[in-house]
């Protein structure tokens, strides 16, 4: 076996040029260089004939930069951000973190066509993959004036929802999950509200005589959304690994 051959086998399953890679991004290359050489992205591999290849840990960095980036934080912001991440986090656990930073202002959708989308997507689409990018609510058909159908699409969504095309459920079940994961979402939401109006809220305002201090203890629940959150994805991130340990093993 050649060196070439030998490089390109211990390459990731999925590895991009940087071409490939802003185009799946939604960036310039220029954009990948500038944060290659401030250091927000790590060195790509590099494949035969020493082109640089990059993997999914590089888009979901990406990602997530975008993210920082959308919730107003500076490019030194985000350098610091990304210093106290751990060197070895895989793209799931990226992702993780771009799922925490934007649960607090949820992205607007954009609209593309099905071109751009599958440009974006980096393949072609099928009419079951739009099906099921829909049943996950990643996407939405439109059909325009023109009798074009346009899709507004979710772009915090979009990458995840990619990745589950490759897991062999049908439509039937995604609509199952979602279902559990709505349900199970509301009823932890109404719970924990309930908790807190009762617990909290409620025997303090029995008792409260400063107007300012009522104003400033009603704002408390807004402050302790995020950490809500955060402790919401951490659980359940530890449970699913837990159940899936139990059930699979390993």
């Amino acid at each position: 076996m050649d060196e070439d051959a030998g490089e390109a086998e211990s390459l990731a399953p999925e590895s991009l040029t940087i071409d490939e890679l802003a185009a799946r991004a939604g960036v310039t290359v220029r954009t990948i260089r500038f944060y290659s050489t401030r250091g927000l992205l790590p060195p790509p591999c590099l494949g035969p004939r020493r082109v640089g290849r990059y993997g999914p840990g590089h888009l979901s960095r990406l990602a997530l930069i975008e993210e920082l980036q959308h919730q107003g934080l500076t490019l030194a912001a985000i350098e610091r951000y990304l210093s106290r991440l751990p060197d070895d986090l895989s793209a799931n656990d990226l992702a993780i973190h771009r799922a925490v930073v934007a649960s607090w202002v949820p992205d607007a959708a954009a609209e593309t066509s099905r071109a751009e989308l599958e440009r974006r997507v980096g393949r072609p689409l099928t009419d079951e993959d739009v099906d099921k990018l829909a049943a996950m609510n990643v996407l939405r058909r439109e059909e325009g004036a023109d009798g074009e159908v346009r899709f507004e699409v979710d772009p915090g969504l979009l990458g995840v929802g990619v990745q589950l095309l490759a897991v062999p459920m049908t439509l039937d079940t995604l609509h199952a999950a979602r279902t559990v994961l709505l349900d199970h979402a509301r009823s932890t939401a109404r719970e924990l509200t309930r908790l807190f109006h009762e617990e909290v809220w409620g025997p303090y305002a029995a008792g409260a005589t400063d107007p300012e201090e009522v104003e400033s203890m009603k704002s408390l629940s807004a402050h302790m959304r995020p950490l809500v959150v955060q402790a919401l994805v951490t659980a359940f991130q530890r449970s699913l690994t837990e159940e899936l340990r139990a059930t699979y093993g390993g």
